[in-house]
């Protein structure tokens, strides 16, 4: 199974007479944005008990994040429920896109931005909101290095990782959303994650 990533602590406690430690883990906190189709969306509510595949683009971006997109997409064409139909993915995961630039990216930018890539929009989201919540979110809640430019804050180094999070908010894995092979890596990690569930029924 993929391991647990940022611990937060170390706990010790003494069992059958011997000191035993165990490690506590970052768990995410909850974001609200607004999706491609105008509804205000919650992480840990609206997608409560799903997997979710995060990462960050954004709109006018000419290079990195189409690229980051189109293999964000085949995510989406591996977790088909029939491979003979274009829109139906698995219930159990959800992609998610953020914008890290939303004083541009409107939820109607967004929309015709995942119009562009065929987007299931009932498994992936492309999100908008406030600004400090989303870099903090990155930063602080994902371990990622989301800033501006300190050039211009209109320019943006965002990064191109793929963040793996499990039904109860743990992140479980970070992938180069740009190769091709660590993109297959997160989809085999994904699988294991559903497996995961159905042991624990």
């Amino acid at each position: 199974m993929p391991g647990y990533f940022i611990s937060e602590k170390i706990t010790s406690k003494m069992l059958d007479g011997k000191m035993q430690q165990d490690t506590i883990f970052h768990r995410i906190a909850d974001l609200q944005l607004i999706n491609q189709m105008g509804e205000q969306i919650s992480l840990n509510n609206t997608l409560q008990g799903k997997i979710l595949v995060i990462n960050f683009i954004y709109t006018t971006c000419p290079s990195v994040c189409p690229k980051l997109t189109q293999n964000m997409k085949l995510l989406q064409k591996a977790f088909r429920k029939d491979r003979k139909k274009k829109m139906d993915m698995n219930n159990e995961i959800h992609l998610v896109s953020i914008t890290v630039d939303p004083d541009r990216d409107s939820f109607q930018t967004l929309r015709k931005y995942a119009e562009r890539f065929e987007v299931n929009h009932d498994h992936w989201y492309f999100l908008t909101g406030n600004r400090d919540s989303i870099y903090h979110f990155a930063r602080k809640e994902l371990g990622l290095s989301v800033q501006p430019e300190e050039h211009g804050a209109k320019d943006f180094i965002h990064t191109q990782k793929i963040v793996l999070v499990d039904r109860n908010r743990y992140i479980r894995g970070y992938y180069n959303g740009l190769d091709s092979a660590a993109v297959g890596k997160c989809a085999y990690d994904i699988s294991l994650l559903s497996m995961e569930k159905k042991k624990k029924k």
